[in-house]
């Protein structure tokens, strides 16, 4: 098994998962420097690795995801390390945005600051019903660094995120899923069991179709890209996998299709 210094790297490659835990409980999971090249690391060894087909990510405890960013090592930042240290973290979340493996955040505490920004990389997030979300960061004479202004704002619109981020209000679980910001909310103690099974449910799909679903879905974020030229593009592909010719088969065949990923 694959070890870190702060997180949890838990492959599972029978069922195709990976869990990837952020494991400072001292910290309440905060993302220093260090971490969030760890999480750089880990996801793209996911990537790497064909028998994981799927990740979460979440945070050790019941507490805390990611409380924030380690604040001690942020007060010995200057302009020029600070701006070095916002690509950073905006290149390891990057990292999971345009993965064409899903990756799910089980949020299951606080997850403010950087832990928001990160929560909100992911495809998908599931909520405890303790979770708190917020971006405090103008309460420490800063802005999100890691795509946070960005990311908050294509999830509830400009208004609200907007307001979220002037008031440094934290909200819980219950609004953030009125808004959502989250996909589901649920008892903390099942919110590994009903992320692993939405995961788990997706994995049962086309491999390639799953992944050019969430390359075109990025592709309308990205001003660089026509996301309808994307999809038409991404719809084109299917026709040459076998997974296409599987999945058509087997529903005319009236069965369960066995996706292989070509």
């Amino acid at each position: 098994m694959t070890t870190f210094t702060n997180l949890l790297y838990q492959p599972e490659p029978e069922t195709g998962l990976l869990t990837i835990t952020i494991n400072r409980p001292d910290k309440l999971n905060a993302l220093n420097a260090a971490t969030i090249e760890e999480i750089r690391a880990a996801v793209q060894l996911g990537l790497d690795d064909a028998t994981v087909r799927g990740i979460i990510l979440t945070g050790s405890g019941e507490k805390s995801f990611v409380a924030g960013a380690d604040i001690a090592e942020l007060t010995k930042l200057d302009d020029v390390s600070g701006r070095r240290a916002a690509l950073q973290g905006q290149e390891a979340f990057s990292l999971i945005e345009r993965s064409p493996k899903p990756v799910i955040a089980a949020v299951n505490g606080f997850a403010l600051g950087g832990g928001c920004e990160l929560a909100m990389a992911c495809h998908m997030r599931i909520a405890a019903e303790n979770a708190r979300f917020g971006q405090p960061e103008v309460n420490l004479g800063l802005v999100p660094g890691y795509g946070g202004t960005q990311r908050l704002t294509q999830l509830i619109g400009k208004g609200k995120a907007i307001e979220l981020l002037l008031t440094a209000d934290m909200i819980k679980a219950d609004e953030a899923l009125r808004l959502g910001l989250v996909n589901h909310m649920v008892p903390q103690a099942e919110l590994l069991t009903f992320t692993r099974q939405l995961l788990l449910r997706i994995l049962t799909k086309a491999p390639i179709a799953v992944g050019l679903c969430l390359d075109a879905v990025n592709a309308y974020f990205d001003k660089s890209r026509d996301g309808y030229q994307a999809e038409a593009d991404a719809f084109a592909r299917c026709f040459a996998s076998a997974d296409f010719k599987e999945g058509t088969t087997a529903f005319l065949e009236k069965r369960p299709a066995t996706f292989r990923g070509n």
